[in-house]
């Protein structure tokens, strides 16, 4: 059985990714899931204020736990193995070590939708995510706009 990890930032591209997952299983695919979410590492600010690093921690498992929680319930409400990670850093290389450490099999991650310039001069987690990954990455697109006429001919019955 495949362990799959989905990266989970608490937007609707993520729960896109959760939504293939599921997509995958209903055509067959027998596979548990690793949902993780990678929070920011504290700023000077907020450590110099709380003085309290324990405190800093406990707020970012909660941030965590509050972002994968819809992610969570969907696979939960179709019956499937998942657990739950945390990490604290670069999203992308924190990831890589979340799947080395859970010994995933493969990854889904929302696409972030940006321009192909905007990408090229930023970056996204995905694609850095994707080169750094010592498993296969799927990169799951949002389709909020219905698809062209030509690409829905692939998809339609011919009778």
């Amino acid at each position: 059985m495949l362990k799959i990890l989905i990266a989970i930032d608490g937007s609707e591209l993520s729960l896109d990714a959760v939504r293939h997952a599921l997509c995958w299983v209903q055509n067959g695919l027998q596979a548990r899931f690793v949902l993780a979410n990678v929070q920011e590492p504290a700023t000077l600010y907020e450590i110099v204020v709380s003085r309290d690093p324990d405190l800093i921690a406990q707020a970012s498992i909660q941030a965590a736990t509050h972002l994968m929680a819809p992610a969570l319930a969907i696979l939960q409400a179709a019956g499937l193995e998942c657990e739950t990670e945390i990490g604290v850093g670069d999203p992308a290389h924190t990831l890589v070590d979340i799947i080395e450490n859970t010994g995933c099999d493969a990854v889904l991650i929302g696409a972030r939708g940006k321009g192909a310039i905007t990408s090229a001069l930023l970056g996204s987690v995905s694609q850095e995510l994707a080169h750094a990954s010592p498993v296969p990455v799927t990169i799951v697109h949002h389709l909020d706009a219905p698809l062209p006429e030509a690409s829905l001919q692939d998809f339609t019955d011919p009778e």
